[in-house]
């Protein structure tokens, strides 16, 4: 079918969609380009939502930027749209991540299209999930969604999944002590200070969930340790389910990937009736990622550690408005 021109309101809610991706302390640290003569999207780095001291490489950023992308490309073909992405499009523009172009129109739902209406479902649940078993076939099914984009994922077991428990806990303790990532947390979390009605970034304590009391699950406390009233402790989960998402190179490229298929495990974990938080406080320090990767083979990087199961959805989290991270320009890039 041959292509017509997107209007201004389908473009802000490809942007809306897209923005509704996961990102390391809700930094939300990306931007949008549309140009209506080429009906091309740009997806960029947003420089002031960098993590300095936590993501000193730009890592966490490319992998939520590549989550955002994800949205982007599945709300394109819900809508109809066959979307074209290349990544890093311009090497002389390092903020330029990503161009997705709408090529034409086609007819029927794609398995990646079929994803859309978990995008607004997908929250992160830091409560504590069931001591149940995923099904085998939701396993593999999540394993193809991440082959799908490029990336792998596996689920530890036995003294590998010890490991991974191990430094994780590691990466906390040495979180709680770093003063760095302290201050870093404390302007994501708004130091303690209530969200008001228009805060629109960072995690609210609302979503902090209980205090851990017990259990295995490995997760971060958001609260750094000081008191938030009405926060409750609670045990978690004695054999908890989590899945190494890696690629075998760690370029920004491969991050890119990497969120991706983050996004779209997550997406179908959804979909699948599986609750989500992430675990990926080991992957932060270098000489901790480093052990997480295969035990067996020794090869790959592991880009994020996801807690997986079955539990209470999360809250939904603040975005900023569309207009703040959306330009609609008339012409075609670089025209």
């Amino acid at each position: 079918m041959s292509a017509q021109p997107l209007s201004e309101e389908q473009v802000t809610a490809l942007a809306y969609d897209a923005a509704a991706a996961p990102s390391l302390h809700n930094a939300q640290p990306w931007r949008f380009r549309y140009f209506h003569g080429s009906r091309t999207f740009h997806v960029r780095a947003d420089p002031g939502r960098v993590l300095p001291h936590t993501d000193p490489d730009l890592r966490a950023l490319h992998i939520g930027c590549g989550a955002a992308l994800l949205n982007l490309r599945v709300a394109a073909l819900h809508g109809g749209w066959e979307p074209d992405t290349r990544l890093l499009p311009d090497p002389g523009d390092r903020d330029l991540l990503a161009s997705v172009r709408m090529t034409g129109r086609r007819d029927g739902e794609s398995d990646l299209g079929a994803l859309y209406e978990a995008i607004r479902a997908r929250h992160t649940s830091r409560y504590p999930f069931e001591e149940r078993e995923i099904p085998e076939a939701v396993r593999t099914a999540l394993v193809d969604a991440a082959r799908a984009e490029g990336a792998s994922l596996a689920f530890p077991t036995g003294w590998h999944l010890q490991e991974v428990l191990e430094l994780a806990q590691e990466a906390e303790v040495r979180n709680l002590g770093d003063r760095g990532h302290d201050e870093e947390l404390e302007r994501w979390t708004h130091g303690g200070v209530p969200f008001s009605d228009t805060a629109a970034e960072g995690v609210p304590e609302y979503a902090f969930g209980p205090r851990k009391a017990g259990g295995r699950a490995p997760m971060r406390d958001f609260a750094a340790g000081r008191t938030v009233a009405g926060r409750e402790a609670a045990e978690f989960e004695h054999h908890p389910h989590l899945a190494l998402l890696g690629t075998e190179r760690d370029r920004p490229e491969d991050w890119l990937r990497a969120g991706q298929a983050m996004e779209r495990v997550l997406l179908l974990a959804t979909l699948e009736g599986l609750s989500s938080s992430f675990a990926g406080q080991a992957v932060e320090w270098a000489e901790l990622r480093w052990p997480l990767r295969d035990p067996v083979t020794g090869t790959g990087h592991v880009q994020m550690v996801l807690r997986l199961g079955y539990g209470p959805k999360g809250p939904a989290t603040p975005r900023r408005p569309v207009r703040e991270v959306l330009d609609i320009e008339p012409g075609t890039p670089g025209a």
